[in-house]
């Protein structure tokens, strides 16, 4: 391996098993853990300036050439010796490959009002408590070309390492908005003309159906209680995907994910 892979410190390890396990310790740093080749990868490609890259000694080919890809663009690259990684991690499988990297931008409700914003739907996530649910909701909503996504109210902390791995990178793809009041997001949305639909289990108009060519906000609310009742006195149309068979309902990421493409086709269309 080149030679500026330096060892890894111990002082440097706990920073790293800090920013793993205490999002107060991510939000004071504005830092995120990416785990992974895969992920580090794309983060690279998308011309993410990590700050340090952490790799297994005994790390097979892939991991060293991304490492080795990490240095070539003057990124400090650090040898751990077998089972520092594993210390460090918090998944039940760690990886043999992390890199630590600035959080990508996170804005407040203004944000929403700057003029180039895409025409796509904001996605806003109200109460949504599962990090791999937040992660595949961001995923989809740059996939499919919305035009931000706000996590408000009990929403899980976005820079949480498996809000990372589950959003596979877009993060950095698409504009991200922290806020308190979910109500208040949907009342600035509607004065910059932002209808809001609500996504349902049941009940709601059939999401096919609906024009979704708008400029609108499609909300999404907690796994096991949906929207709450003050959320929902401020959208102007609940969606529904239909189902067959017996299942209770779709899972929020991948009901949203299928109305965030409904919403993608419809516009390819105009």
């Amino acid at each position: 391996m080149n030679p500026a892979a330096l060892g890894a410190r111990h002082h440097e390890i706990r920073h790293l098993r800090a920013l793993l396990r205490d999002a107060n310790e991510r939000r004071t740093e504005g830092r995120i853990v990416l785990e992974g080749p895969r992920l580090v990868t794309d983060a690279l490609r998308r011309g993410v300036a990590l700050e340090v890259v952490y790799f297994d000694i005994d790390a097979k080919d892939v991991i060293l050439d991304v490492a080795r890809e990490a240095m070539a663009r003057g990124i400090v690259a650090r040898e751990c010796r077998p089972g520092v990684l594993s210390q460090a991690g918090t998944t039940r499988a760690p990886q043999p490959l992390v890199a630590i990297a600035p959080a990508p931008p996170i804005g407040r409700m203004e944000m929403l009002a700057v003029a180039g914003l895409g025409v796509g739907p904001v996605l806003v996530a109200a109460d949504v408590g599962d990090p791999g649910n937040l992660g595949t909701l961001v995923r989809s909503a740059e996939a499919a070309g919305a035009a931000a996504v706000v996590c408000c109210g009990e929403t899980v902390d976005v820079r949480n390492p498996k809000v990372v791995r589950a959003s596979a990178g877009a993060l950095f793809g698409i504009p991200i908005v922290e806020a308190v009041d979910a109500v208040e997001v949907l009342d600035a949305l509607a004065t910059l003309g932002r209808p809001s639909w609500g996504a349902v289990a049941h009940g709601g108009d059939e999401y096919t159906s609906v024009d979704l060519t708008r400029p609108g906000a499609l909300v999404v609310g907690n796994e096991a209680h949906g929207l709450a009742a003050e959320v929902a006195a401020r959208l102007e149309r609940t969606v529904t995907v239909p189902m067959a068979g017996r299942g209770e309902s779709l899972n929020v990421a991948v009901a949203a994910s299928v109305m965030l493409f409904e919403a993608a086709r419809q516009r390819s269309r105009l």
